[in-house]
């Protein structure tokens, strides 16, 4: 890891190129998380993940959308802790699918919660609790597939209750619009589980369309989800987010969505394009060039700041 100290303040300076990143923090048999809900989706991470070849992962996410087609069928996943299989509305996930039904090309083991489980055991991961309460399991059949699920007695009486137990991933990994240069990470538009996923996790990989002046961070704290205490490795990615959106710079690639269930549903066009998008080429940079320019120019969007805030400061005294 390059890590150099700034000059102002003596604080490390974390970022780094990706596949450093990568190289440094995922190592194989890791239990490793990408989230972001439907936006800020880390893309560019994951498809990094499968260029270096990591295998025996556990792989969390809640909605595990293509991405997660995309680690499995690379064969880097042999573990899914999940909620809500989903490709964004846009049709099946195929590769998964053939692993759960099918057995094919192997078995996929599966630990399957609701979206509300899946943030409670963040959180309980964060919080480094042993579990966290949660009603909406009744009346579920899904605490008879998954034996972790539990009810319990309530220690102050009244009945039981369902509990579910921490996830502390070694690895969480998260797409923000921008950090400085020492991880403080700004995010704004539909944020999901990503703080309580970067709090339980060992190790923290932050990806972000750019690296902006402390004076930025400083100006509107507010917007700083993740402070740099928190984080590893710092990344600039432009559109690393890549099929998914990133608020304010680049809208969802509705026809990338569209395309991906009728290409998963071919075993060997799915290989294919894995070999030519992501294992052939060296970058995300490349990846882009495989996408095309003129196609993510369409993907733009105009400027729409949001209003003035202002956080006041003391008076100087006279």
């Amino acid at each position: 890891m390059r890590t150099t100290e700034s000059r102002e303040r003596k604080l490390p300076v974390k970022a780094m190129e990706l596949d450093e990143a990568i190289a440094s923090f995922v190592h194989d048999g890791d239990t490793v998380a990408l989230e972001g809900f439907s936006h800020l989706i880390p893309f560019a991470a994951g498809h990094e993940i499968i260029r270096q070849g990591r295998r025996h992962l556990t792989f969390c996410r809640m909605t595990p959308d293509l991405i997660a087609d995309m680690l499995i069928a690379a064969d880097c996943v042999d573990r899914l802790v999940c909620s809500f299989f989903a490709s964004g509305s846009a049709g099946s996930l195929h590769e998964i699918r053939r692993r759960l039904e099918r057995r094919e090309p192997r078995p996929l083991a599966v630990e399957e919660y609701s979206h509300h489980a899946m943030v409670l055991r963040y959180h309980a991961g964060a919080s480094r609790l042993p579990f966290m309460p949660i009603r909406s399991f009744a009346g579920s059949e899904i605490p008879g597939i998954n034996p972790d699920i539990r009810e319990v007695e309530n220690p102050y009486g009244e009945g039981t209750v369902y509990v579910v137990p921490p996830l502390n991933p070694d690895v969480t990994v998260i797409h923000a619009q921008r950090a400085d240069a020492r991880g403080n990470a700004q995010i704004w538009g539909i944020t999901g589980v990503q703080q309580e996923a970067v709090y339980a996790a060992k190790r923290v990989i932050v990806t972000v369309e750019e690296i902006v002046d402390d004076e930025v961070i400083r100006a509107d704290p507010n917007r700083t989800l993740i402070p740099a205490h928190a984080v590893d490795a710092v990344c600039v990615v432009p559109r690393g987010a890549h099929p998914s959106y990133v608020q304010g710079t680049y809208d969802r690639d509705n026809a990338f969505y569209r395309m991906w269930p009728p290409l998963a549903k071919d075993p060997a066009a799915l290989r294919e394009w894995l070999d030519t998008h992501v294992r052939g080429t060296a970058s995300h940079a490349e990846y882009l060039e495989r996408i095309g320019e003129e196609h993510l120019r369409s993907l733009e969007v105009a400027s729409r700041p949001s209003g003035a805030v202002d956080y006041g400061r003391r008076r100087a005294q006279a």
